[in-house]
């Protein structure tokens, strides 16, 4: 249960694990050891508070306290000041619907993941260009798998893209082999008043079907 000092590292292999980011959209601070241990039991290494949740800041700083080996950041982070926020709060990874570069930028300054959301080639090289360690196709559901594909042909080789939108555990599959690196999960796996049993149980659906396809 040592967590790695490095980000990078930690994300790295928690991504080989399983790359699939848990999206808790919602998520109260009181509830934050309840869904987590559910998602830790499940395999989820990867979690997302975005910060458009009930005291996202609070839920962040328990979920580093409570789970020390897995990697936890924000979601919907749109400035530099609030990559500062999630940084003190002990956040590590930095997600965003969209690619600021100024976003990026703070992320890679403070030793954190950045994970912006990109739609479009520009939007990709841009976010590569400043720092991105991996790009959110978002919102999948305004893509394709052989949008995938396409990106994935002009993109530096080895770059992470995960889709993120819509996403089910029996609908992986074409993205997958368009190439996808992994996925973010959200409503399908976690949403407010859903119980802690019922996240476990999807989480580890998710987890069964990922493994499935690695086996296949």
């Amino acid at each position: 249960m040592t967590p790695v000092t490095s980000p990078y590292r930690r994300y790295a292999e928690l991504k080989a694990r399983l790359p699939l980011i848990a999206i808790l959209r919602g998520l109260r601070p009181s509830e934050v050891v309840d869904i987590g241990q559910a998602l830790y039991d499940g395999g989820f290494m990867l979690w997302e508070v975005p910060l458009n949740s009930p005291d996202p800041l609070d839920s962040i700083a328990a979920l580093r306290a409570a789970f020390p080996d897995v990697l936890v950041g924000a979601g919907t982070v749109l400035s530099p000041a609030q990559v500062r926020d999630v940084h003190a709060a002990g956040g590590q990874l930095v997600i965003s619907p969209n690619a600021d570069p100024a976003v990026i930028s703070a992320t890679v300054e403070l030793g954190l993941i950045s994970l912006p959301g990109i739609l479009t080639p520009t939007e990709a090289f841009t976010a590569l260009e400043h720092g991105a360690h991996g790009l959110k196709l978002f919102p999948a559901e305004l893509a394709s798998p052989a949008v995938v594909k396409a990106l994935l042909a002009v993109l530096p080789q080895g770059c992470d893209l995960f889709p993120v939108g819509g996403i089910a555990a029996d609908t992986m599959s074409p993205w997958v082999q368009a190439g996808a690196t992994g996925f973010g999960i959200g409503s399908s796996l976690y949403k407010p008043g859903k119980s802690a049993q019922t996240v476990r149980e999807d989480a580890r659906a998710f987890a069964q079907a990922w493994q499935a396809l690695e086996g296949a």
